[in-house]
Formats: structure tokens, sequence, C-alpha cells
């Protein structure tokens, strides 16, 4: 017992000397502890735990050979694999959006369902730690011989799934299938051992939640040692060898050294998430530098208005700076879920509200257009404009976004607050309720909103006793102009109604100062306090940078974090043939889209139109609808256009 006692002593003095170089600056609090009641997220919480969990369950187990896989590797009869290579990994994200709704939404069925599951994985997993069911099925001889084939991150997703569905029901029994695949890589790859790059990462991102949950170090090494690996040529695969893109999986140069987007676009997003977790644990500037670098370039010159990232289908990812055409966007759905992990975990870092911004842009915008409106059909991209080509599905033969929206619906909680030992942040404006601890106790903290259609937020701020601390606001940059950091896109309010913030506490307006982007109220708080925040919701028309040449002389629509587009369900069939003057003046409206309530645009503008000889071309000034970009596809096969053209310019006969 001494000796064990003594081991666990030296284990915790390290950990504690990380933990006291870390760069992280704030905490999110857990979705866990955060229960969401408005009127706009809560509902889709509720589709996801039923309607779109249930179509990723019946695609697993009945329409596709997923589950089927790990049966077969149990059974050990020399049968085949079918899919993809990559197939694994959809089960395990499925399985953690299964976890996380099931602490809001509380199944014995759904509960039922995980543990068949994974008692079916786990029966998979072979004896030396090793999970993989294509590689087991088709020859354990060739594993770990090509780092594009995913192995890796399969089972980062895995331990991803293991961990929350621990966290959640207190059950082992996956947590420690993670934890015996970890140990048996571990084992065979790090510093002294084989080389390995991860050929799609999100082992490196995985590692640090199972560190973080096992207070194990070596998880946290690895992680770290992966980062490492990546720009030293030492990768083999098909990515490198057949392909010969070694910027595709962003292994042109060392991590600490990148400073400009490369390659696939999700690919990305989960190696910047995995160097923030390292940073904030180790304390390693260097790899914050990196991420600063290449995060401007991504924000600054290439993405959309939309948030959404990766324009071109070819490599799903980057091209060249200001290549962000609007039919043909890409704009995979996981790429806008990435862009939320990287981006709450840069906000953790720097503590920052830039970072919010391009999270709640993405979010409400380029990851929530991946979701139907009933739940159960889905986008794998997002493009900007559409004449009726484009519509969503029931699956996808790669199946990754469907999970992936899906655990981050279910998971919202996790990006509304976050903490110091001693103050509040407010990130995001989502009516719920939680409890936070701060060194002086626990504050009870209950925001009441019908953001984002109206921009009044009470926040009821409830110590457990009076106690002196701070509340940060994040005021939004979409109300003070700044479409996005970097200037890529800039707005005017076109109703010519000033940008007013207002804030009150208890009624009274108080003199509040500003840090790095939020509102700060320092206050010695007592139960039944009131912190009441207007937010003008003004119609913005946004303009991009020249460079965008596509988007010349066009303008988007925005009010609030919402960005809109014309959609011909709405416009008697066209989007194509609208011109909206800059001098346009829109009213809002409410309006349905399916049992979808949100607040529409409306305007006067002229219409093109043709003569029934087809000989005359005209405008008439017609009425038209402007709907928020994710309710879009949702009503059949239409057009559809986020950029509006402000003029005439020019005239081509056919296309």
């Amino acid at each position: 017992m001494r000796r064990i006692l003594s081991v666990l002593m030296v284990v915790g003095v390290s950990i504690n000397a990380l933990s006291q170089s870390s760069l992280q600056k704030l905490e999110p609090v857990s979705f866990s502890l955060v229960n969401i009641t408005d009127n706009f997220w809560k509902p889709k919480i509720d589709k996801v735990a039923t309607k779109t969990l249930a179509a990723c369950i019946y695609q697993t187990e009945i329409a596709t050979p997923r589950i089927r896989n790990f049966e077969k590797v149990a059974r050990a009869k020399g049968e085949k694999h079918e899919g993809i290579y990559y197939d694994d990994s959809d089960v395990f994200k499925a399985l953690e959006a299964m976890a996380y709704s099931l602490k809001t939404h509380p199944s014995a069925e759904m509960e039922k369902k995980c543990d068949e599951w994974i008692d079916k994985i786990a029966a998979a997993q072979q004896p030396d730690g090793y999970l993989n069911t294509y590689y087991t099925l088709n020859g354990l001889k060739d594993r770990y011989t090509d780092m594009s084939m995913h192995e890796d991150y399969n089972a980062g997703h895995m331990i991803e799934a293991g961990v929350a569905y621990y966290n959640v029901t207190g059950k082992r029994k996956f947590l420690d299938v993670g934890i015996k695949w970890a140990d048996h890589f571990d084992a065979l790859f790090g510093s002294g051992k084989q080389n390995w790059v991860t050929g799609h990462e999100e082992l490196e991102l995985a590692l640090i939640k199972l560190y973080k949950i096992t207070k194990n170090e070596k998880y946290l090494k690895l992680s770290d040692w992966l980062l490492s690996e990546r720009g030293k040529k030492v990768a083999k695969g098909y990515t490198w060898t057949d392909w010969k893109d070694t910027s595709y999986a962003q292994d042109l140069v060392p991590v600490k050294e990148q400073k400009e987007i490369t390659g696939h676009a999700v690919r990305a997003m989960y190696l910047y998430s995995g160097a923030a977790d390292v940073a904030a644990q180790t304390g390693d500037a260097d790899y914050l530098k990196a991420m600063r670098t290449v995060w401007e370039d991504v924000v600054y010159r290439n993405m959309y208005i939309t948030g959404g990232i990766g324009s071109a289908g070819s490599n799903e990812g980057f091209t060249q700076d200001y290549d962000l055409p609007n039919e043909q966007a890409y704009c995979e759905t996981c790429a806008s879920v990435g862009m939320v992990f990287w981006n709450q975990r840069m906000n953790s870092l720097t503590g920052s509200t830039e970072y919010i911004d391009v999270l709640e842009r993405s979010l409400y915008n380029g990851a929530l257009d991946g979701l139907s409106l009933t739940g159960d059909r889905f986008f794998y991209g997002n493009p900007l404009a559409s004449r009726g080509q484009h519509q969503r599905k029931e699956w996808f033969g790669t199946a990754c976004c469907p999970s992936n929206i899906a655990r981050l619906v279910a998971s919202l909680g996790d990006y509304i607050y976050a903490k110091t030992e001693k103050n509040i942040y407010v990130n995001l404006f989502v009516g719920s309720n939680t409890t936070i601890a701060l060194e002086n106790g626990n504050v009870e903290v209950r925001m009441e909103t019908n953001y984002p259609w109206e921009g009044k937020v009470r926040l009821n701020i409830n110590p457990a006793k009076i106690s002196k601390f701070k509340v940060y606001i994040r005021l939004p940059g979409w109300y003070k102009d700044m479409v996005a950091p970097g200037g890529l896109y800039t707005s005017e309010g076109d109703d010519g109604m000033p940008d007013i913030f207002k804030l009150t506490l208890n009624g009274k307006i108080i003199n509040n100062t500003y840090e790095n982007g939020y509102a700060v109220v320092e206050n010695d708080w007592k139960k039944g306090d009131l912190l009441q925040i207007i937010f003008p919701m003004n119609v913005k028309m946004i303009k991009a940078r020249q460079e965008l040449k596509q988007n010349n002389n066009r303008i988007a629509l925005q009010r609030g974090p919402i960005v809109y587009c014309i959609e011909g369900a709405d416009n008697n069939g066209k989007a194509w043939n609208i011109i909206v003057p800059e001098n346009t003046t829109f009213k809002i409206i409410d309006y349905m889209v399916l049992d979808e309530s949100v607040k529409a645009l409306t305007a006067d503008v002229p219409v093109v139109t043709v003569s029934d000889d087809g000989l005359i071309l005209k405008s008439e000034k017609r009425k038209i609808i402007a709907i928020p970009y994710y309710t879009w596809a949702n009503r059949g096969n239409n057009e559809m256009q986020v950029w509006l053209p402000t003029k005439i310019t020019d005239v081509k006969i056919n296309y």
C-alpha cells in the first residue's frame, strides 16, 4: 500500500505542475450542469433526442452494416467487413450524442440501447487492446501500415464517446475499452518507439479528454507527441504516397510553425482543437501563437458569412485565399461543428470574445443548417446558392455529419457559460439555468431570453451568500457592425436606427467596464439581483471585401447572429431574379417555415421578369421575403441565394 501511495503522489505532483503552467484563462461550464429552457434551442435538443438519434440508430443497426461488423468480429468466423474502413467512427459519434442526450432526456430505453452497443464493441476488442473492425475482419497483419486509414481517428471518437458515457451514467465499461486501446497504442508509438502521424486528426483531442478523467499523464504526453510528429516527413500512407499532398493532412510543416490554413477542413479543426487542449494543459505558448496565426488566416480570408469553411469539394477543404464560391460551396457540416470546438477552446485560452463571435456565427448558421427542421434529414455540404439541385438526405455513404451535428446540439450547454475561480462569463444567450461554483460559494444563474429573435436578455444572479465577484457579458461583434474579425465582411444598419447597447442592474443603468469584448459588472451580489441586457437587433446589409470577387455588387442580410437567404418557396419559386438596392429598408415579420416560428425579413424590391414571348426583360417592384439560412431546403427543391445583387451589371442569355 505504501508503494501505491507513493506512485499516486508522484503523479499528483506532476499533474499539479502542469496545471500551474496552464495557459487556460476560462473554464467552460459543463453542459451537464446547464438546463436549457428557451424556445429556440430546447425544441431542437428535443428533436435530436427523438428524431435525429432515432435516425442514427436505424441507419447504424438496420440500414447499414456498422453494428454488424462488430458482431462479426466477436463471432470470429472469418466473415468479411462491410462498408467503409472508417464506419466504426459513426457508431462512436452516435453513442456520444446518445450519452449527451441521456443527460437532458433520461431514457431507460436509450440507455439500454447504448449498453447493447457497448457490449458488442467490447466483444470486438482484441486481447492486446486493438479495436478496429475493418482490419480485424480483413487481416490484422495489415494494421498500422497506412496512416491514412483512420485507425486512430476511429479510436479517438471511441474514447470521446467512452468518456461522455462515463460522465453521464457512471458506467466504466466503455471508458475501460478506450483506456485499453490507448494503452495499447501508447505501447507501440511515441518517443523512442515507432513513428506515427494521424492521417485524420481526432485522437489528439480525445487523449486530452482521457487524461482529464484518468489524471494519467501519459495520455497528455502522447497527445503532445502526436502533434510534434507532424511536419517531420515520417508519415506513410496513400495521402502522402498516392496523393502526394502533405498539406491535405496539415503535415507540411510542424504544428508550431504553421502559418496558414491548408487541406481538409475537418482534419484541420480537430488538429487545432487538440493543439489548444495540449496548450491549455502544458502552457506551451508556441501552440497558441501558431493557432492564432492560422485562425486569422481562416477568419480573415477563408470563412463564409455563415461561418462555414472549406470551399472545395475536391479536397473537402481549403484552396487559396478569398476562394469562396457560393453555389459550389462545400462547407461541410462537420467543419462548422469543428469551428465551434476550436473557437471555444481559443476563447478559453485567451478570454477574448472574438472567438465566441465566430463560434456563434458557425453555430447558428453553418452548423445548424446541417440539420433539417424535422430533425431527420441532413446536409453534408452547405452551399450559399442553389438552382434547386440541393436537397437534404436521410443519410450518406460517409455519414460523419448526422451524428456530429447531433452530438453538438445535444451538448449545447457546454458553450453558454464559462468561469474562473472568482468570476462568471456569459458567452451565448440561451434561456437556461445553472449553478456555478466560485471560490466564495455557489451562484445560481438563470437566463431568460427570446434570442436570437429578440435582443433582450435577463440574468438572475442568486449567490448562496452575499459575495463580491464579476459577471462578464459578451458583447457580440454583430451589434457593433463588426460582422467578423479581420474585416472580410462589414455591415451597416439598413433602418437608420442607432446600435445602442443597454445594461441595467436591478432596473438602474450602471457604469460598467469593458475587457476583451465583455461588459464587466462587479457587484456585491445578493439573491434576486437582476441584470438586464438589451442588444439592438437591426437588419444589417453585409458587404464582402473586394478580393471576394463573386460577391462584388452583392449584399447579404443578417439580423442578430442569424444570416438570411432568399428561397423560392417564399418568392414565387424564384430567388435568382431579385435585386436588392443598397438603400432598401427591410421590415421584420413573424413567419413560419414548416413548424419553425422565425423572424423573417420583407421589403419591396425590383424583381426581373421576362415577357410571355421571351423577348423583353423588365423589372417591377414586388414584396420579397427572406428567411433564416438554417431553415432553407425544408420544403422541397427550391432556388436559394444568400448573396443578393444590388444592381444589374450584366445580362447573360442562358447559362
